[in-house]
């Protein structure tokens, strides 16, 4: 893998750049699709290409419950598997650490204020979620498919990764809850450095291997992570775990991190990426960055439409005659109208979705390429 940045902006840290890879280039900024079982849902990995998008991210943790990374080794890698020609991204599984341990306890998010109802209490430095078992060697999970004992650490993350083939992976990590104390988000760094170790010493192959900075909404522990990450060959860092109490800090708590990391590597934010978030991250530096909103909002019936989100199972847009948004050029915008896709949604055809989740993908695609562009032109 190759890096280069081609602009600075002069108004913001914001810049561009031309990520390569085995399965192409990637033009940064770059919005990352998420294919969770090596599939963006509803989508072929053609109309997902046709999308925009340049690159996706797959889940380490679902692919190895099914179909396990045996079947995709021996099916030429997940390349091939999904018949996908452009460059991968897997994650490590760290995520999965956080969803399925105190974030479904809890029912919270990466950001708190995300969530509806009241805020729970934080928990402290000796604590387990209900549902896994975090140890200095790893986690054991409970398989959501049988309910068979699983164990993920470092070296296993890494193992799966490298038989999965994509062309940028990441070390495995705890993914922190906003509401773990100082004193629990401490001792999780300690893991979550000393596994960062192990991933670049169990690594094989010729895959890019990203670090991953925590420290959850403590500036100290941020920098802390930032400087001791950024201090190993890692090709690449992710920016992980829990982004505080709202969005303005969030963007704060970028910085704190993007000021630490050297300038020549790429910078990937994993799991932020609604449209209100994107013109503040990439100002602040951020290369590339996953999200399921698109494509999660298309099948919950909504588009996104200019600066408007509309939501087609409403009966009003059966008697609307305008594309979902008259300003794109996207396939569906050219050749179907809202009337038509409120009938689909409201008669729960599966093709509604398909044509909601490519809207959506163009829309926040063509985003991004305008702020890149808006970037080189020296407007942003």
């Amino acid at each position: 893998m190759e890096f280069k940045i081609v602009k600075k902006s002069g108004k913001s840290k914001a810049r561009t750049g031309v990520l390569k890879t085995p399965h192409g280039v990637i033009e940064t900024p770059c919005l990352v699709p998420v294919a969770t079982q090596a599939v963006v849902k509803t989508l072929t990995s053609e109309e997902a290409a046709e999308t925009k998008s340049q690159i996706l991210i797959s889940n380490t943790f679902h692919l190895h419950l099914k179909p396990g990374e045996i079947i995709v080794k021996k099916s030429g890698g997940l390349h091939r598997f999904m018949n996908w020609q452009k460059p991968l991204m897997t994650d490590s599984g760290g995520f999965q650490v956080f969803s399925l341990g105190f974030g479904r306890d809890s029912g919270v998010g990466k950001i708190l204020k995300s969530f509806p109802g009241p805020k729970p209490v934080q928990f402290g430095k000796n604590q387990q979620p209900k549902h896994i078992k975090i140890t200095q060697k790893g986690v054991l999970f409970r398989s959501p498919v049988d309910g068979k004992e699983l164990f993920l650490g470092p070296e296993e993350s890494i193992k799966i990764q490298e038989a999965l083939g994509a062309d940028i992976i990441f070390a495995f990590d705890e993914c922190t809850s906003p509401l773990a104390s100082k004193e629990y988000i401490k001792e999780s760094l300690k893991r979550t450095h000393e596994w960062a170790k192990i991933c670049l010493r169990a690594k094989k192959t010729n895959q890019a291997l990203f670090g991953i900075v925590q420290g959850g909404r403590f500036k100290d522990l941020r920098m802390e992570s930032s400087q001791f990450i950024s201090s190993l060959p890692f090709d690449g860092f992710g920016i992980g775990g829990e982004f505080g109490n709202g969005k303005k800090e969030m963007t704060k708590m970028i910085e704190w991190v993007l000021n630490e990391l050297p300038q020549a590597k790429p910078r990937h934010l994993l799991g932020i990426g609604h449209l209100e978030d994107i013109i503040p991250i990439i100002k602040s530096g951020i290369d590339t960055f996953d999200c399921v909103v698109p494509t999660r909002l298309a099948r919950h019936n909504v588009a996104f439409a200019g600066k408007e989100k509309i939501n087609l199972s409403q009966s009003k847009f059966l008697r609307d005659k305008k594309p979902l948004d008259p300003k794109c050029s996207c396939f569906v915008c050219r050749n179907y109208r809202r009337n038509y896709i409120s009938h689909l949604i409201r008669a729960k055809e599966i093709t509604g979705l398909k044509l909601l989740t490519f809207h959506n993908l163009y829309f926040f695609n063509s985003f991004v390429e305008n702020i890149r562009n808006g970037i080189k032109a020296g407007k942003i």
